[in-house]
């Protein structure tokens, strides 16, 4: 229920009395108020406080999780248990200690989503390229601060960023983390907010480096001189487009290809895949690869398997022999995941609004705030060294003159008199006053004297120092080169992602010709098909069986025909005959469980050749009930192979019949009673699960057992079965329509 508004705002009284438990009168709230009160704060705190990175390139989760560990003194010390990490973090991010932990396993060292990672894992955290490897829970594992995190918190206790209340109001958290480098630009960084998302690749910290310091002294200076192009922590080799490099640069949006990297065992025949793009997983490709050898896209793999282990990843395919692995894997690059596109969308926070820019401006905007980290650094500085010049000024006075001090001193009566006394009699202030009188006796000797007094020229040098860096941009410049300088010195690390120019894309081959032959295919009871040639079938024409095994179904037909499948488990599979290889009359055929990937426990029901798809299907059920369906309706426009729901499971299936003229049918039941009905009786219906209508009235004990064409059924005396309405219980089958087949009826 909406809150009460003005009256005004166009809000409507709605008599509600009728409604139990509800108030006589509800207020109607207008679309747009609710937009404005209640949707607009909830876009905007995604926005800002959870999915968009800022420009010290972290989100509120990471920076909140980092800067706890840095408190627990995790810099530089010991490993703790996550668990304790992921508590201590609730006092800033109150989102649960799953989300917590989440955080700190991407940007852990084990996990591997980072070309720099922050956290220093121990134990199992999962890996980045794997969708199925889980890492071990938070009380397992420990963490602390990887070494490059000084780089985020040094002099952050120097006032270089401002600090806000978290959520209770309890402590204080900072709002940015004073970063020394682009971190923006390093750490990969995705995020799906309200209306708008961020996605940003991460570049090789070296390159970063070079590329800033490059374009603080020449904004202009050519920024693919120094970045080549984004790296990625699970490597890979990018196929570099200019054009489009230089979009994505300028812009901020765009998109490039990764392939991964493989080596050919020629030993062994089999491909290794040790690199896979950033943005897929193992376990993805070989999904895809498994469907595409169950389509017939891919025929040339015999095996693959993950070998990944603790060497890193490794993907193996085993080949079939005489394929060439260059053009297999040309092939894989078009149609699997090992050839994947990322897409560039630099959205990124600029004091508090979202922005989408290009590198050049990434790293201007960075500059510009750096800056002002670093002038506040200084002045923070300059401001303790004046406060102390300032109590060494008033103790160099005292100092020269010492035992007039002391004499004051101890010839005032009153302790609080003390610091008046020796404001007036040296002429210093009550700050100056009350240090000098704080020193110690044993102060008070000739070294301490000098060098205090030599300390007040050293602190005045340095304050104009300082004074002179906070009003000149060119030093201020100088010292965040000098910081990219040592930053790159100590944590570059060569490139991990291979650049590839000039590489031609895979293009599609032409599909093989399919022979357009006529064949026989034989499908036994228990699923064995077998597709042969008329000329093997002149030569050879007994079949063979396995035992208990016989045969079932026959077609002469296309090897270009299509075949559906119909299965136990109201599922209908789609092959192609050209998937079959010929076989002869002497094998046992191809297993079609097998064959088509069908689920535990399924198998064939019955088969068809669909033709162009014209021809009508009768599912006669147990209970009595028949549908009639259109072949049409199992006619796909994409290469899915399985249908589910291809006919209802209110009741068995007896029998599934292709209809492609209108004829006589009879059903016959356990009972021993038979109804002829036509198929023109029933009309079609437009949905594959139809119950159908009913045709034979059945008592509970009863059901049908048979169902088949008239002209198949050896039905003698037709008129006595036929009725002017259906449904019917049917009339009792007569000695002489049971035919030679059906001696007793069970």
């Amino acid at each position: 229920m909406a809150r009460k508004k003005k009256t005004d705002s166009g809000a409507k009284k709605v008599d509600a009395s009728h409604v139990k438990g509800l108030r006589a009168e509800v207020l109607e709230q207008p679309i747009v108020d609710t937009l404005e009160w209640n949707y607009m704060p909830y876009a905007m705190s995604v926005i800002i406080s959870r999915a968009i990175p800022e420009i010290d390139g972290f989100k509120p989760s990471h920076r909140k999780l980092l800067y706890t560990m840095y408190q627990m003194h995790l810099l530089g010390g010991s490993r703790t248990k996550s668990a304790n990490i992921v508590g201590q973090t609730m006092r800033l991010n109150p989102h649960g200690d799953a989300a917590i932990y989440d955080t700190m396993v991407r940007l852990s060292r084990g996990y591997g989503a980072l070309l720099t990672p922050y956290v220093d894992s121990k134990g199992n955290f999962g890996k980045v390229y794997s969708r199925d490897m889980a890492w071990a829970a938070s009380r397992y594992t420990e963490a602390r601060l990887d070494p490059i995190c000084g780089e985020f918190f040094r002099d952050i206790d120097k006032d270089t960023v401002d600090f806000v209340d978290n959520y209770d109001g309890t402590v204080k958290e900072p709002s940015l983390l004073p970063t020394t480098f682009p971190n923006v630009l390093v750490s990969a960084n995705q995020g799906i907010a309200v209306g708008m998302a961020s996605n940003i690749c991460g570049f090789n910290l070296g390159e970063v480096c070079d590329t800033t310091i490059a374009r603080i002294r020449n904004p202009k200076a050519d920024l693919m001189a120094t970045l080549k192009a984004p790296d990625f922590p699970t490597g890979g080799q990018l196929l570099f487009d200019q054009k489009e490099m230089e979009k994505i640069y300028s812009t901020g949006r765009g998109s490039f290809k990764v392939r991964c990297k493989w080596r050919y065992d020629k030993a062994q025949n089999v491909i290794e895949v040790y690199e896979i793009p950033y943005s897929t997983s193992i376990e993805v490709i070989m999904d895809k690869v498994v469907e595409l050898n169950k389509a017939g896209k891919i025929k040339e793999i015999a095996d693959m398997r993950d070998e990944t282990d603790l060497n890193g990843l490794k993907l193996a395919i085993d080949l079939k022999r005489g394929v060439d692995p260059d053009k297999l894997m040309q092939k894989l690059y078009r149609l699997t995941p090992l050839q994947d596109s990322f897409a560039c969308n630099f959205n990124i926070l600029i004091a508090g609004m979202p922005r989408v820019m290009g590198v050049g401006e990434i790293l201007d905007e960075w500059t510009a705030w750096r800056t002002e980290s670093v002038r506040r650094r200084a002045y923070y500085d300059m401001t303790k060294k004046e406060e102390k010049y300032h109590l060494l000024q008033g103790l160099k006075k005292i100092l020269l003159d010492i035992d007039n001090a002391i004499k004051i001193i101890r010839e005032t009566e009153s302790d609080a008199e003390v610091i008046p006394n020796l404001m007036i009699g040296f002429g210093i202030d009550q700050v100056q006053a009350e240090y000098v009188a704080e020193i110690k006796l044993r102060n008070i000797n000739k070294e301490y004297i000098l060098k205090r007094t030599a300390e007040v020229d050293e602190l005045a040098d340095q304050i104009a120092d300082l004074k002179d860096l906070i009003a000149s941009p060119k030093r201020l410049q100088n010292v965040i080169i000098q910081e990219l300088t040592e930053v790159k010195k100590k944590f570059a690390a060569p490139r991990r992602t291979e650049i590839l120019y000039d590489v031609e894309e895979p293009v599609a081959e032409e599909e093989e010709e399919i022979p357009d032959v006529p064949v026989n295919l034989f499908l036994s009871r228990e699923g064995y098909l077998k597709k042969i040639t008329q000329q093997s079938l002149r030569m050879s024409f007994e079949q063979k069986y396995k035992e208990g095994d016989g045969p079932y179904l026959s077609w002469e037909a296309n090897n270009r025909d299509e075949l559906l499948v119909f299965t136990n488990k109201q599922q209908c599979y789609k092959c192609r005959l050209n998937d079959f290889e010929p076989s002869k009359a002497s094998v046992l055929g191809d297993y079609l469980p097998t064959k088509l990937g069908m689920d535990e426990g399924e198998s064939v029901f019955w088969a068809c050749i669909p033709g162009d798809y014209s021809a009508q299907l009768l599912f006669c059920f147990e209970n009595g009930k028949v549908a009639r369906v259109p072949l049409s309706a199992y006619q796909t426009q994409s290469n899915r192979r399985r249908l589910t729901g291809a006919y209802s499971d209110k009741s068995p299936l007896v029998a599934c019949l292709l209809v492609t003229e209108e004829q006589e049918y009879v059903l016959i039941s356990t009972e021993g009673r038979a109804v002829i009905f036509n198929s023109a009786a029933l009309s079609p219906k437009t949905t594959r699960s139809t119950q159908g209508v009913n045709i034979m009235t059945l008592k509970p004990k009863w059901h049908v057992a048979e169902a088949k064409p008239l002209a198949q059924s050896g039905i003698v005396n037709v008129s006595r079965y036929r009725s002017r309405s259906l449904p019917v219980a049917g009339a009792l089958l007569k000695p002489e329509d049971k035919g030679e087949e059906q001696m007793t009826l069970i």
